[in-house]
């Protein structure tokens, strides 16, 4: 059975298609610059074989999946034998709300919920929207499952979710905690469990999901109980632009005596700050951690900032979890960055944590990077959201053809 995973942007359109139950990867690729003035570009590759990025014609997310549907299905690139050898699209959508503990099969009713979620994510759920329409035109009847971002998340109780704000914020606005990243953070925690051999059910660790965006979970008898990000995904741990955590009263502060107003303020702390607004080097961690190496005040400031801060979350979820049988970094500065790593896990020593220095250069696979001397031991897990979505997406489609 193949199954197309699809994970729209506002002007883009990154798609794997993937054979289940075999778990293969026949083909990826990636539409951007879709409804742009210049021309959208394609990137494409099958297997071992890759194709030369090539200018396409994609004024909207319809015309950019039917390019997509021809090139699978004709020519030297084709590696399926007709359209309908697709079996399912599984979508990535970043916010459900409290609607969505889980994935879902799309159908008027869920489309209308997921609309009415681009209030709580204006720049994300409309372009998923667009990308479910696309699939729902290019092949009609062919099943559509949506899989949640903030679904995993679902589980954390009410004391860890609700803000001390006024109750009716929550009974009117549903404004609370959401968290996100919740595809990856249960792929890692799945993964941790049958790689350590402990029933899913009993799992309890602290999922580290680090890139340029990052968020933490602690995970408790495999469900989430707490995360970092919140009602955004601002909120939490330094990131490549955002700042996390910080003092909302610095809003006003800065509306009143810099002039800010809230775009420019919004502006500023999700795309201005963060790495590169500390190091202004990059956002980018490699690029920051590399010019603290060569002296560069600033950005050994940035990196000292970000090491802290994730230290400090895995502390306070150490302290609220029966027991941690792993930390787990994931995503692409915890699983490429060994010395990012090694930079964090200094930082917890109170919790009795040593790193095998050999094993915390690997890459690539699921594995322990702690000594056995360790009380916590560590992980590194490639995540594979794509592969997650399509797992999901077979569960509740392959029964139905």
């Amino acid at each position: 059975m193949y199954i197309m995973v699809v994970n729209c942007g506002s002007s883009s359109l990154k798609f794997q298609l993937i054979q289940l139950p075999a778990e293969r990867v026949v083909a990826k690729g990636l539409v951007d610059r879709i409804g742009q003035k210049v021309s959208a570009q394609f990137m494409y590759s099958a297997g071992e074989r890759s194709f030369p990025a090539a200018p396409v014609t994609a004024p909207d997310h319809t015309a950019a999946l039917t390019h997509v549907i021809s090139v699978l299905t004709s020519g030297e690139t084709a590696v399926l034998s007709a359209p309908g050898d697709i079996r399912a699209f599984g979508h990535r959508v970043v916010h459900g709300g409290e609607k969505f503990t889980g994935s879902v099969r799309i159908d008027d009713e869920v489309l209308r919920c997921i609309e009415e979620c681009c209030a709580l994510a204006p720049l994300h759920n409309p372009a998923n929207l667009a990308g479910i329409q696309a699939c729902m035109r290019a092949l009609p009847g062919v099943p559509n499952v949506a899989v949640f971002d903030t679904a995993f998340h679902q589980s954390m109780p009410p004391h860890a979710f609700h803000y001390a704000l006024p109750y009716k914020l929550y009974e009117h606005d549903r404004i609370r905690r959401y968290g996100f990243h919740g595809t990856s953070h249960k792929y890692v925690t799945h993964t941790f469990a049958a790689a350590a051999g402990i029933s899913l059910d009993k799992v309890c660790c602290i999922t580290c999901h680090l890139g340029n965006g990052s968020s933490l979970t602690a995970v408790e008898n495999g469900r989430s109980v707490d995360t970092s990000m919140g009602f955004t995904p601002l909120p939490g741990v330094i990131m490549g632009t955002r700042c996390g955590d910080i003092d909302p009263a610095l809003v006003f502060h800065l509306m009143q005596h810099k002039g800010l107003n809230p775009d420019q303020i919004n502006e500023m702390l999700n795309k201005r700050s963060g790495l590169l607004g500390v190091s202004g080097v990059s956002r980018h961690a490699r690029d920051v951690d590399g010019a603290a190496r060569q002296g560069n005040s600033r950005a050994a400031l940035a990196i000292e900032m970000w090491a802290y801060g994730i230290a400090k979350y895995i502390g306070a979820y150490a302290a609220i979890l029966p027991r941690v049988d792993a930390i787990v970094f994931t995503a692409g500065i915890g699983e490429n960055s060994p010395s990012l790593r090694a930079v964090i896990c200094s930082k917890l020593r109170g919790v009795g944590i040593e790193l095998d220095e050999t094993a915390n250069q690997r890459r690539g696979v699921a594995h322990c990077i702690s000594t056995p001397a360790s009380r916590i031991p560590v992980w590194v897990i490639p995540t594979n959201e794509e592969l997650e979505i399509a797992r999901e997406t077979y569960e509740l489609t392959s029964n139905h053809e």
